[in-house]
């Protein structure tokens, strides 16, 4: 028996699949984020190394004990699909020393949700998480990305800049210099450090946190409750991150696909933030296009991309 592996490594874990020639799942991996812009290139190489070693391993167990097959089986992985963040050039240079691992293909960690937004077909897909993107395919088939940027500039709808845009609301607010709001208290219950801590002392405490990006972006969630709650600066930070965001898609939408196509196009809206009742009123409300959640994992769309010829 032969066995594919899929790997969907992003900046907060990095998920893999084995799955036998069906199509069914064998056995799966999960381990920390493999991301080399933020843990490394070394790092991210041995994360990833370990990740793959271990479903190989997995593969030799599940051969023997059905086929009964030697365990150092040459060819017991045919393909192997690397769906990667961070820089193309690495991950194809890591992808070219692999062996043991049959066919390696890299692409970006956007392609998955794009496959399930679009089932291989022409149309977009929106996602927020630590991070942003819209990812495309037009008509032609080619694939277009947009945004990703990184926290350094902005990821709009990301869990990053709600927390970015909240923190600063909030600070604004300790200080005095706008409305009170529930972001304030927010502010100061999230860092932890006393009802005594001032603006100062909580916005030096963001910066010179270890891991600040992701902890800024840890706070979003805290943001949709109290937007749900109604509370008017959260609400408004939700709609304008988001919002822009949206903008993204429809430029790149207009870009590549006819007027009349866009009223039918496929397009989906995945991660929470997106999927918050309060963005997706409002996305309702001006989108061109319809949007439908994507409610699969991005795992499930390296599954389906393993079965593509």
């Amino acid at each position: 028996m032969s066995y594919k592996i899929g790997v969907d490594g992003g900046g907060t874990k990095t998920e893999c699949v084995l799955v036998d020639p069906a199509g069914n799942m064998v056995a799966c991996h999960i381990g920390t984020g493999c991301n080399p812009s933020v843990v490394g290139s070394a790092a991210a190489a041995s994360i990833l190394n370990a990740a793959l070693s271990s479903l190989r391993a997995q593969a030799a167990t599940h051969a023997t004990g059905t086929q009964g097959l030697p365990a150092g089986e040459p060819d017991l992985i045919t393909d192997t699909l690397l769906c990667m963040a961070g820089s193309r050039g690495f991950w194809q240079e890591f992808a070219a020393g692999l062996t043991g691992f049959g066919r390696v293909v890299t692409g970006d960690d956007s392609l998955p949700i794009l496959e399930l937004a679009t089932h291989g077909h022409a149309g977009l897909a929106l996602h927020s998480g630590t991070g942003s993107f819209v990812a495309a395919r037009a008509p032609d088939g080619s694939v277009h990305f947009a945004g990703g940027l990184g926290w350094r500039f902005g990821d709009p709808g990301s869990g990053y800049d709600l927390g970015r845009r909240a923190l600063a609301q909030g600070l604004l607010e300790l200080q005095g210099w706008a409305p009170p709001s529930r972001l304030g208290p927010a502010v100061r219950a999230y860092a932890e450090l006393g009802g005594a801590a001032n603006a100062s002392v909580l916005a030096s405490h963001f910066y010179t946190h270890a891991h600040s990006s992701r902890y800024i972006a840890a706070f979003a969630p805290t943001v949709l409750r109290l937007a749900g709650e109604r509370d008017e600066p959260a609400r408004r930070i939700v709609l304008e991150s988001t919002g822009a965001l949206l903008d993204l898609a429809i430029s790149v939408a207009t870009k590549l696909f006819s007027a009349s196509q866009l009223k039918t196009v496929d397009a989906g809206l995945s991660g929470p933030i997106l999927n918050h009742p309060l963005a997706v009123e409002a996305f309702a409300a001006r989108s061109p296009f319809a949007l439908a959640p994507i409610t699969e994992t991005p795992i499930e769309g390296v599954r389906r991309m393993l079965q593509r010829p």
